[in-house]
C-alpha cells in the first residue's frame, strides 16, 4: 500500500504565490526520496542520531535555510510564514522527527535573528542555515509553562558577564543542541493587581553547552521520541556579548519569534492528518470484508468525508494565519484559531484511522500508531489547547 503527498489543490488558493509552489515540490520531492517511511528507532541513542543526521539532510538539501535570512544565509529576505507552513506540513507527512528537526533550527534561532546583535547573528545564524549548528529555544520552566511571567530563572550582572541560576524544562533538542537562547529575569519583574508578578524584565542569552555552569540535568523521554531534555543553570557564566537584544526585552522578543512559528504547528499537525486520512483510504479500498472492500460501507464513507472536511477547514485557517503574519496584519487570534482546530482535528482524525486499521492500527510501529503518538504533544506544546481558547476569547472580547 503506497500513499502520495499532494499539495496540488492547496497552492491554488490566493494565499500563494509562484515561489510557495516552487518551494512546495522541492521538499515534496526531498521528503519523498529521502524520508520513505521514516523509521528513526525508539532508543534515545539512535533518535538524538537520527536527528543530527536530519538537521544535516536538511541543511545540504537547502530547507534549513528557510529557518533564517537571506543576509545570514537563506533564501528569502525575511521569515515567510507560509513557506515555513509548507515545508512543515510536507515533512510532518512524510516523518515526524524530520519535522522536528526544521522547525526547532527555525525557533531555536528565531530571536537571534530577530534581536541579536549583528556580530553574534554572523557567527551562528549560517550555520543554522547550512544545517551545521542545531539550535534550541529554553523558555519553559518546570512551574512556568504557559505562564511566563512565572520565570523564576535568573541573570545577574558580573563585570563583562551574566551570572545564570535556574531549570529550564522540556527543552527540545536539550543534549543535542550547540547553543540554546534561554530566557531569564535580570529584573524581579512588577506586581500585577493579582499579587503575581509580570513579564517585566526578562532578557533573553545565547548559550553554550559548554559554558561553566551549564548542564543537561535529565532527558526527558515521551510518547514520540525526540531530543528533549531539562537544563540547569548554576552560577552559570554567560559573556555580555551574548545577550540577545536590550535587557528587559526577552518577552517581546519570545513572542516575536512564536508568532512566526505558531501557525506552523498547525501545519504540522496538517501533515500528520492527511497522512493519517490517505493512508485509512488506501487501507479502506483493499481491505476486504463480508464480500466488500471497507470503502463501500456508507459508516467508513462518512467518516473519511468527516476527515478530509476537517483537514481542508484546518488547513484554511492554517493558511489564512500564515498569509496574515506575512502581509503585516493582526495574527494573534487567527494564529490561535488554527493551532487550536488543527491540532484538535488531527487528533481526531488519526483516531478515526487508527480505528479504520482495526488491530492493525495499533501495533507499534505502523504508521497510523505513529500518527497517533506524534499528534499529541501538538495539542500542548507552544500553547495547549486550552490557552488558545482563552487567547480567542481575549481577542474577540476586545
Amino acid at each position: 500500500m503506497s500513499v502520495r503527498f499532494d499539495l496540488s489543490e492547496r497552492l491554488s488558493w490566493p494565499f500563494f504565490g509562484h515561489e510557495h509552489r516552487t518551494l512546495a515540490d522541492l521538499v515534496t520531492t526531498w521528503s519523498s526520496d529521502h524520508l520513505v517511511d521514516a523509521a528513526h528507532g525508539e532508543s534515545r541513542a539512535e533518535v538524538d542520531a537520527q536527528a543530527r543526521k536530519l538537521v544535516a539532510a536538511l541543511g545540504k538539501a537547502g530547507i534549513t535555510r528557510y529557518c533564517v535570512r537571506a543576509e545570514h544565509g537563506g533564501v528569502l529576505k525575511d521569515f515567510d510564514s507560509r513557506a515555513i507552513c509548507l515545508i512543515r506540513e510536507s515533512l510532518a507527512y512524510h516523518g515526524g522527527l524530520a519535522d522536528f528537526a526544521f522547525a526547532m533550527q527555525g525557533l531555536g534561532s528565531g530571536s537571534l535573528s530577530i534581536a541579536g546583535d549583528v556580530s553574534l547573528q554572523q557567527q551562528y545564524l549560517p550555520r543554522v542555515a547550512s544545517g551545521t549548528a542545531i539550535s534550541a529555544f529554553a523558555l519553559s520552566e518546570p512551574d512556568a509553562g504557559s505562564d511566563v511571567a512565572a520565570m523564576q530563572t535568573s541573570a545577574r550582572l558580573d563585570g563583562d558577564h551574566y551570572v545564570l541560576n535556574g531549570t529550564k524544562t522540556w527543552i527540545s533538542n536539550g543534549g543535542i543542541a550547540d547553543f540554546y537562547c534561554v530566557f531569564a529575569r535580570t529584573t524581579a519583574g512588577q506586581k500585577r493587581a493579582d499579587g503575581t508578578v509580570g513579564a517585566q524584565g526578562i532578557t533573553a542569552f545565547l548559550v553554550e553547552p559548554d559554558d561553566p555552569g551549564f548542564s543537561v540535568e535529565q532527558r526527558i523521554d515521551v510518547i514520540a521520541p525526540h531530543p528533549l531534555g531539562t537544563l540547569r543553570f548554576h552560577e552559570c557564566r554567560v559573556p555580555v556579548t551574548r545577550r540577545i537584544g536590550a535587557e528587559g526585552d526577552g518577552f517581546k522578543i519570545a513572542m516575536r519569534t512564536l508568532d512566526i512559528f505558531r501557525a506552523s504547528v498547525a501545519a504540522a499537525a496538517l501533515g500528520f492528518a492527511r497522512r493519517a486520512l490517505d493512508e485509512a483510504v488506501a487501507y479502506s479500498r483493499q481491505r476486504q470484508m463480508f464480500g466488500k472492500t471497507l470503502a463501500d460501507f456508507q459508516l467508513t464513507q462518512a467518516a473519511i468525508a468527516e476527515m478530509a472536511t476537517a483537514i481542508d477547514a484546518a488547513a484554511l485557517l492554517t493558511y489564512r494565519a500564515a498569509w496574515q503574519r506575512d502581509t503585516g496584519q493582526p495574527v494573534t487570534k487567527s494564529a490561535a484559531m488554527a493551532k487550536m482546530t488543527a491540532t484538535e482535528s488531527a487528533q481526531s482524525v488519526i483516531d478515526r484511522a487508527v480505528q479504520m486499521f482495526g488491530g492493525r492500527g495499533v501495533v507499534h510501529g505502523a504508521v497510523v500508531e505513529r500518527l497517533y503518538r506524534d499528534i499529541r504533544a501538538l495539542r500542548i506544546y507552544e500553547g495547549a489547547t486550552e490557552v488558545q481558547k482563552l487567547i480567542i476569547a481575549r481577542e474577540v472580547l476586545k
